[in-house]
């Protein structure tokens, strides 16, 4: 996600931090290298223009320049730019007053809408919400049997009336049925296109009068960049949306929609796809996809994750030796064993800090193979050996492999791995970024 800008914005950080002192001058090349870094990314010109005007008004002040660290003074000013670039803190979807909360989907063909529509219930029913999901496709039966085949994997109730061929009378009979139902949630997968028309336009308006939805969530594809932009811009205009779901977000290496959506539309991204798996949908958190995108990874998303999968206590435990600096490999190996539970190993790996570079510089994203290999190594090891990497010296490497069914190589790539990571820990312990152990500094206090 975002590999491409990341990777340039962390080698212009870099070379800031390794000045002892930074100059005016320093700092606008920096600048000038975010701002090409952006302009590569797909981001609007407008926006990357605004923003980089914004940070080099704060960087190049008195308390920058004469600070004991300039360097990561600027990054930290620009994590705070971006975050309030893609729009400040996450809101979460006010429900109606008088349910059913109803929520409609709108976009273009091909952006994932009935897809999305599916993740969002699955998303709420994890909540121990009662959800409707209703098929106001009927121009594309294949999109009505796609949402039933959804909604019974996932044991949801879907509305469908397949000898009706009007959107409009669907939801309004779907909100009706939704009400008498006792739903708490009800999400429309309207019709789409190959492009925007009057007709559809006229159709959606016409739906939002009648339902008067709680929510008008546009559906676009993260990977078309600019065009996701201008086409949340039109049918804002034509139909008035009031968020963004920004699809297939795992696979976009640029990340221009995530950073120009809020700034040239005024609407904020409320979820994002991460993948094609049904609970492949998050909230989007400015802050933790700002540090993604900085290289400083994202230690809250993946703790959320791992209360998903475990109990709060172990979830608990984990966080305290984060920030103990008390990480061991046999932590390690208990995280790998949760992996499967956590998501993809790509995905995981990425928001640890340091993460982005453990995945470039090795083959660990390749597959579940190198899963079992790795906890094959650490199983290898001595319990004083995994407590204590630091005593694993060329004899024991030797042994471990063995043991393992592996290579000295491949032990040494396990250890180097390791050892990156407890790096990037006690930096990010040092910043004070573990969640919960001193606070976060890019994070805005609360008046």
């Amino acid at each position: 996600m975002f590999d491409n800008l990341s990777d340039r914005l962390q080698t212009v950080f870099k070379k800031l931090r390794g000045y002892g002192k930074l100059t005016e001058s320093n700092i606008q090349e920096g600048l000038r290298e975010v701002r090409l870094a952006l302009l590569e990314a797909d981001v609007n010109y407008k926006t990357v223009k605004e923003f980089i005007e914004k940070v080099k008004e704060k960087a190049i002040g008195d308390q920058v320049l004469k600070s004991l660290s300039p360097g990561q003074q600027v990054v930290k000013i620009v994590h705070e730019e971006m975050v309030a670039l893609m729009g400040g803190e996450y809101k979460e979807l006010a429900p109606s007053p008088h349910p059913p909360t109803s929520i409609m989907l709108i976009g273009l063909q091909g952006s994932g809408k009935t897809t999305t529509a599916a993740k969002l219930a699955n998303l709420f029913q994890k909540q121990r919400r009662k959800v409707l999901l209703v098929a106001a496709d009927p121009y594309r039966p294949a999109a009505i049997d796609q949402l039933t085949i959804l909604g019974q994997q996932l044991g949801i109730a879907v509305y469908t009336d397949k000898e009706a061929k009007n959107a409009v009378k669907i939801c309004q009979d779907a909100h009706q049925f939704a009400r008498s139902g006792g739903y708490t949630y009800m999400i429309m997968d309207t019709a789409g296109r190959l492009h925007i028309d009057e007709e559809l336009m006229q159709e959606l308006r016409e739906i939002k009068r009648v339902v008067n939805p709680q929510e008008v969530i546009l559906v676009a594809d993260a990977m078309t960049g600019q065009d996701a932009v201008n086409i949340a811009k039109a049918f804002d205009q034509e139909v008035g949306i009031g968020s963004v779901i920004l699809t297939k977000i795992d696979g976009d290496a640029r990340g221009g929609a995530a950073l120009s959506i809020r700034a040239v539309t005024g609407k904020p991204i409320r979820y994002v796809g991460t993948g094609e798996k049904i609970d492949a949908l998050e909230p989007f958190y400015p802050d933790r996809m700002a540090s993604r995108i900085l290289g400083m990874g994202d230690v809250l998303s993946l703790i959320e994750k791992a209360q998903a999968a475990y109990s709060e206590e172990k979830a608990r435990d984990l966080r305290k030796k984060i920030a103990r600096d008390a990480f061991t490999l046999e932590d390690f190996r208990d995280q790998l064993r949760q992996i499967r539970k956590l998501g993809p190993l790509e995905q995981i790996i990425g928001m640890i800090p340091g993460g982005k570079k453990i995945l470039k510089n090795t083959d660990l994203k390749a597959d579940e193979k190198k899963l079992i290999q790795i906890e094959a190594i650490i199983n290898s090891m001595t319990v004083q050996e995994r407590n204590n990497a630091e005593i694993i010296n060329g004899s024991r490497r030797k042994r471990i492999a063995k043991g393992s069914g592996t290579t000295v190589q491949d032990v040494n790539q396990v250890l180097s791995q390791f050892t990156q990571m407890q790096r990037a820990l006690r930096q990010m312990k040092k910043m004070g970024m573990i969640p919960g152990f001193g606070g976060n500094p890019f994070r805005k206090k609360r008046r």
